[in-house]
């Protein structure tokens, strides 16, 4: 399944639609630094890999901008677990105090 994730910087969000059904990843932006603070994906399309599509659109944003990340959002923070390719974009970064 291909899913396609569309930028909507006027509502501060990365979103997707499957299936005629909504998903999103909501951020705040600061200067030098987004906040991932919530991703939503509705039950029906669950564990069809639309989240991760959204989380990884965002950090893709963010790197390409030169933007640190904050993972307010659970999901964003496992993601980011997950995937040690994208700890260079934590803020702060990963062994400095917060």
């Amino acid at each position: 399944m291909s899913i396609v994730v569309h930028h909507r910087p006027e509502a501060a969000c990365f979103e997707a639609v499957v299936d005629g059904l909504r998903s999103e990843c909501a951020y705040r932006l600061a200067p030098g630094v987004v906040t991932l603070h919530h991703t939503e994906v509705p039950r029906a399309l669950q564990g069809r890999g639309v989240a991760a599509a959204l989380v990884d659109a965002a950090l893709s944003w963010a790197r390409a901008q030169g933007l640190r990340v904050r993972p307010s959002c659970s999901y964003v923070a496992l993601y980011m677990r997950r995937h040690p390719e994208t700890q260079d974009l934590l803020d702060p970064p990963r062994g400095d105090p917060p």
